[in-house]
């Protein structure tokens, strides 16, 4: 038997493991035998690391391939555009990647051009590569 109020606490018996979730105070007993009660502090949040492209770099990527695909001026291209729906082949696929390396002074190796599917797929892989050259 457990009773928790509030952070984080995993209990780990003989028979099963239970994660309790937003505990300050523990309580647990166990068919008469002694109780044990503690209390615990918060752990401070985790750290986390987003590799969103900037929004400049996403806009050029968009221009990049409303060019090469002949768009329509008025065709919506958005981070989330995938190149097939906008329809582009897989030769248009490499015409942009092309296009690409030219604007950003960069190379991309063919296997990493096979897992470009969006424009924002594309714009992290170019902050990316940019940020490794730099390095």
């Amino acid at each position: 038997m457990a009773a928790t109020t509030g952070s984080s606490i995993s209990m780990r018996s003989r028979l099963a493991t239970s994660r309790i979730s937003a505990v300050k105070l523990a309580s647990l007993s166990s068919q008469g035998r002694s109780s044990l009660s503690f209390q615990l502090r918060p752990l401070p949040s985790r750290l986390q690391i987003s590799c969103a492209a900037k929004p400049e770099t996403v806009d050029k990527v968009c221009k990049i391939v409303k060019k090469q695909l002949a768009l329509p001026e008025g065709s919506v291209v958005a981070g989330d555009s995938k190149f097939a729906e906008l329809g582009a082949d897989s030769l248009d696929t490499v015409e942009i990647v092309m296009g690409l390396e030219e604007e950003f002074g960069i190379s991309v190796e063919e296997d990493s051009a096979q897992t470009i599917a969006t424009v924002q797929d594309a714009a992290d892989l170019i902050e990316k590569l940019i940020e490794n050259n730099g390095a």
